[in-house]
């Protein structure tokens, strides 16, 4: 009875919060002086970013959006800058017939460079899977190349490697096969730079590495119990259990392989020969921008690339779920 009479009994006006009663100690505690010191000192300690932020990534940015729509030239002043709207846009898409053979050079160089490098990452990652003796040294030796990056040096020699008497026509002549100028053929001058881009793969290579080393075991000794060979262990194990890992990496190395410049640069000297056959679509904005000082007409054709690669990425990400599995079973 005493029980119910304290259950059904109603609350004191003291227990119930009102809209006028002052906050509740905890409240305070929030808002105390010592966390708004924390809150500037984290603002101060981000500031560096932030200025970096905006004033070398988003001031740049919509500066050259701004300088899209207008005829700067780089050496007239000020003075002199027109609004031309949507010209540069205009005439890249219906005056300008080099944009269209860059665009083509840079999607054969995307389509086969990208998946060629993936597809030997990921191989060279299997085999270096397994625990052996000197496995550490050989992972060392297969990244050194990507530690090079596209620097200007790695172009150099690849520029001596491939040209008429090059060290890969040596070895072609061991075999008694005739070599030729790879660098100066319109047919194979594509070829060396994707080759150049394949033969670093050695950051993929250790992402793969990783997400293989969380692939259980488990699966592997339920596989070969119910018979699975090893090839179909690997295309029912192994990649459905990497596809996050390999999704990851084709967002990467597609951005990171339509972005290409030193190497085409290097190796046509700049003007992205022979007969346009390394005009890659960064050499064109450099060439517009840098050579012929049409900068806003660089800054449309920069624009264009941006939205390009970003609609590619978003191709990535919605078709994802799909074929992207993870190990809590959703996609």
């Amino acid at each position: 009875m005493a029980i119910s009479n304290v259950i059904s009994e109603p609350a004191s006006p003291a227990a119930t919060p009102t809209r006028g009663s002052p906050p509740s100690p905890k409240r305070r505690a929030g808002q105390s002086p010592g966390r708004r010191q924390e809150g500037r000192a984290g603002l101060l300690f981000l500031s560096p970013w932030l200025l970096g932020l905006i004033g070398i990534t988003a001031f740049p940015m919509l500066f050259s959006l701004f300088l899209s729509f207008t005829n700067y030239d780089v050496l007239s002043s000020w003075e002199f800058l027109e609004f031309v709207g949507f010209d540069n846009y205009r005439k890249i898409f219906t005056t300008d017939p080099i944009f269209w053979k860059s665009v083509r050079v840079t999607l054969t160089f995307g389509l086969i460079a990208v998946p060629l490098k993936l597809a030997a990452s990921l191989g060279v990652a299997l085999l270096l899977n397994k625990a052996r003796r000197g496995v550490g040294l050989y992972r060392s030796m297969f990244y050194l190349p990507s530690l090079l990056g596209g620097s200007v040096a790695l172009a150099l020699v690849w520029l001596a490697m491939f040209n008429g008497d090059g060290a890969f026509n040596d070895f072609l002549a061991l075999f008694g096969i005739e070599g030729k100028s790879w660098i100066n053929e319109p047919d194979w001058a594509l070829a060396t730079l994707i080759v150049l881009s394949v033969w670093q793969f050695g950051a993929p290579m250790v992402i793969f590495l990783a997400g293989l080393k969380q692939v259980p075991t488990e699966l592997y000794e339920a596989a070969s119990v119910d018979g699975a060979s090893k090839l179909r262990q690997f295309f029912h194990v192994t990649l459905p259990m990497l596809s996050p890992v390999i999704f990851f990496n084709l967002v990467l190395e597609t951005i990171h392989g339509f972005q290409g410049f030193t190497a085409a640069f290097v190796i046509s000297n700049g003007t992205g020969g022979p007969v346009y056959a390394t005009k890659l679509y960064t050499l064109l904005i450099y060439d517009k921008g840098f050579t012929d000082f049409q900068m806003g007409y660089a800054s449309a054709l920069a624009w264009i690339f941006l939205a390009v690669i970003g609609l590619i990425t978003v191709v990535f990400f919605s078709t994802g779920r799909f074929w992207v599995h993870y190990s809590d079973g959703e996609k």
